[in-house]
């Protein structure tokens, strides 16, 4: 709709597919279903994994790390399929979550901090001093005002997404440990309500709002990445709603110093 990357479309199908095969494992409670819904989700980590690791490299360095992800799955696949051990399937899934998420948060901190990145005033008139082409004091410090705040953003949305993430594993961890006791609670207050104790529905539903919140969470990395701040922007009305990114309506402007500054840098 926003003419977002491909790579990111592929990993809403692929988290769809994971919705899917869970949805037929469940009422089916056949293997193959199991295998299609647990190894989908380490198919769709690893397309995140793609759209990080791929961006900027050139198509011969994109087609390495592509072959090279394929063959990671299909040896999860077989040696899962050998293994019949869901241990092995949430470590190896654990594993690529954490390694892809601090690549990630790296790569934001890098992109957006004034002082990571080196736009500071004092960097730029350092800068100044060596003879090397910087921006002006205005639109240097419009620049840096404007990503702190999306790094603000992102920073709220990613600890959002990870909280509901982790939440729902802690909850179905929870479930697992006490299931007589809630099984008991559920008799007793019966349906519709007893639903509500259903941990294993509460780690599904939160697990997917988290994962949700990390692709969107990509899609703003990479914009910024494209250098696109001016161009699209996190819609968020409140924690209720699902967050996109979306098109800017209008251009923006700022003040600084009294002065009113374009996104180009002229006053």
């Amino acid at each position: 709709m926003y003419g977002h990357d491909t790579i990111f479309a592929v990993g809403y199908v692929g988290y769809l597919l994971t919705a899917i095969g869970s949805f037929m494992f469940h009422t089916s409670l056949k293997y193959p279903w199991q295998l299609v819904d647990e190894l989908n989700m380490i198919y769709t980590t690893c397309i995140m994994a793609y759209a990080s690791l791929s961006y900027s490299r050139s198509t011969a360095v994109q087609i390495i790390i592509g072959v090279f992800l394929v063959i990671f799955c299909l040896s999860i696949t077989l040696y899962y399929h050998y293994l019949q051990d869901p241990t092995f399937h949430q470590t190896v899934f654990a594993a690529l979550t954490i390694f892809i998420l601090i690549r990630s948060v790296h790569i934001m901190e890098t992109t957006l901090r004034p002082s990571v990145r080196k736009t500071t005033e004092s960097d730029r008139l350092e800068k100044e001093k060596k003879d090397l082409p910087v921006l002006s004091k205005e639109q240097q410090q419009y620049e840096n005002e404007r990503d702190e705040a999306i790094l603000r953003n992102m920073w709220i949305l990613f600890a959002y997404g990870l909280s509901i993430f982790l939440g729902g594993f802690a909850i179905w961890g929870l479930d697992r440990v006490y299931c007589s006791t809630f099984r008991r609670w559920r008799r007793q207050i019966g349906m519709p309500w007893g639903f509500l104790l259903e941990g294993h529905g509460w780690w599904h539903l939160m697990t997917a709002i988290g994962s949700y919140c990390y692709i969107v969470w990509g899609i703003h990395l990479r914009r910024v990445l494209n250098r696109q701040q001016e161009e699209y922007e996190m819609f968020w009305p409140n924690i209720w709603t699902l967050p996109e990114i979306v098109k800017k309506t209008k251009a923006t402007t700022v003040h600084v110093d009294g002065k009113e500054v374009a996104v180009n840098g002229q006053t």
